[in-house]
């Protein structure tokens, strides 16, 4: 049963994701266990952001492990605590001495077992660190010895303790709007020789392989799940492989590309990982050469300014967001619109400033941006919001003391215009990429209309990497975009 201030953080959660990102998509729930205790494990690229979203999607309790440092965190701290956080000690970190560190190690693990024997799940992340990598770091042994300590632990005839690998997918993990896949992979089946019980009868040179062993085998499987490459280079280029062959088999089945789901991107992204990485150990010169071909393509491209899919047709200037905003002005621009976009920009400009050039001085790495401007923002535009509505208020009532007639409403006053002042950012907002929008779609008609031979040429381009890439993947699976 969740306690109340672990619901509350839940719905915290929910707010404060959907805010930030445009759309929070979460697939794998079916391969949950319905009843026992078990562990998540996941890579982890984007700071608090990663605990997160398990913590808001996941639909039983999870527990998670966080590095004791972090509770030291100011607001963060407390919203650990009341969500049942255990502290971790690492065995590895510098303070104390190694017999010290240790125990607290075994404390820690231990508290985290005691919440998967009650039929909860304990979340770590097993690199022991949020990085910018595309790909995993070195994983730690933490979970291996948490999974055999709650083994250890588990009273006979109790469920068995599964493990979970999660993987958790960023459009662009730092940009405010983007996209975010969360999925749940089925319990990893262990082979024979892990799936044991390492009791106080094994001898401890033994038990370190078996949890080496193990951690061999976490990391196996989350480079599959993460589809790990080895540069940011060659995740970009899987990317633009990807959108290539998506637009190509529309233009040949006489379609237009619609927006895909991060759930269609992820799969095809996963088609394309799984045969480069094949191809890759079989014929490393043929891959190395399609790869300088797609980086010529997508430099050509990025030239242009264009996407794959606009080599076709330029996008409508007059799109669903266009048409709603222009019905807006025929009816509400001259009363509504201006001020709310003046308002929204003479109050949210300056904390936005101030929250850009915050996280610009605080984001050490990129992982870090997410998190300063999901949880930052959240704090400074509702201190924002708060402090106009008060200001509001409080010069109601002094103009009330000067003019008799105003009405009595200066707490009302305050409050609407906190939410007026909410609602002007959003405007603002949105505004400001309609303007994008509709600026991209003149500029994409007027390449077409000044570059007809560039974009003829990357067509033909376009087609003979659609047919290389199909080759590399090998036959087509029907049910992927």
């Amino acid at each position: 049963m969740r306690s109340r201030a672990y619901r509350i953080v839940v719905k915290l959660a929910h707010l404060l994701l959907r805010a930030f990102f445009r759309r929070v998509e979460v697939t794998g729930l079916d391969h949950l266990p319905k009843a026992g205790g078990g562990i998540l494990v996941s890579w982890h690229p984007n700071g608090v952001v990663d605990p997160a979203l398990i913590f808001e999607t996941f639909p039983r309790t999870v527990v998670f492990g966080a590095r004791h440092g972090l509770f030291r965190v100011p607001i963060l701290g407390a919203i650990m605590r009341a969500v049942g956080t255990v502290p971790i000690y690492r065995a590895s970190d510098a303070s104390g001495d190694e017999a010290s560190r240790r125990a607290a190690n075994e404390r820690s693990l231990d508290a985290l077992a005691g919440a998967v024997l009650a039929g909860h799940f304990g979340c770590l992340f097993p690199e022991g660190d949020s990085h910018d990598s595309p790909h995993l770091l070195r994983l730690k042994t933490g979970v291996a010895r948490f999974y055999y300590r709650a083994r250890e632990l588990s009273p006979p005839g109790a469920s068995p303790i599964v493990i979970v690998p999660v993987g958790l997918h960023y459009e662009k993990k730092h940009l405010f709007r983007s996209d975010v896949l969360v999925t749940y992979h089925p319990p990893i089946t262990l082979p024979r020789e892990l799936d044991r019980t390492l009791d106080a009868e094994v001898p401890e040179e033994e038990r370190e392989e078996v949890v080496r062993a193990l951690t061999r085998e976490l990391e196996r499987v989350l480079v599959d799940v993460v589809h790990a490459t080895e540069s940011w280079d060659v995740y970009h280029l899987m990317h633009r492989a990807r959108t290539l062959t998506r637009a190509e088999r529309a233009r040949r089945d006489g379609e237009t590309a619609r927006r895909s789901s991060m759930k269609e991107r992820q799969a095809v992204f996963a088609r394309i990982w799984r045969a480069y990485e094949a191809r890759k150990a079989t014929d490393p010169e043929g891959v190395e050469a399609l790869q300088a071909r797609l980086a010529e393509y997508d430099a050509d491209l990025r030239a242009l300014g264009l996407e794959d899919h606009e080599l076709d047709r330029p996008p409508q200037l007059l799109n669903v967001w266009l048409g709603l905003l222009l019905v807006l002005q025929a009816a509400l621009v001259y009363l509504l619109l201006p001020p709310l976009l003046f308002l929204g920009y003479l109050v949210n400009g300056p904390p936005a400033l101030l929250l850009l050039v915050a996280t610009k001085l605080a984001a050490k790495r990129q992982k870090d941006v997410a998190s300063i401007k999901l949880f930052g923002g959240a704090l400074l535009f509702l201190v924002t919001w708060t402090t106009v509505g008060v200001l509001t208020a409080l010069g109601h009532f002094a103009l009330q003391e000067r003019y008799a007639g105003l009405p009595d409403a200066a707490i009302l006053s305050g409050v609407m215009m906190a939410l007026l002042s909410a609602v002007g950012g959003a405007v603002a907002l949105r505004y400001l990429r309609l303007v994008r929008e509709t600026a991209r779609a003149l500029r994409v008609r007027l390449t077409r209309h000044r570059r007809k031979l560039s974009v003829a040429h990357l067509l033909e381009e376009r087609d003979a990497l659609h047919d290389a890439l199909v080759a590399l993947e090998g036959p087509a699976d029907d049910d992927l975009p």
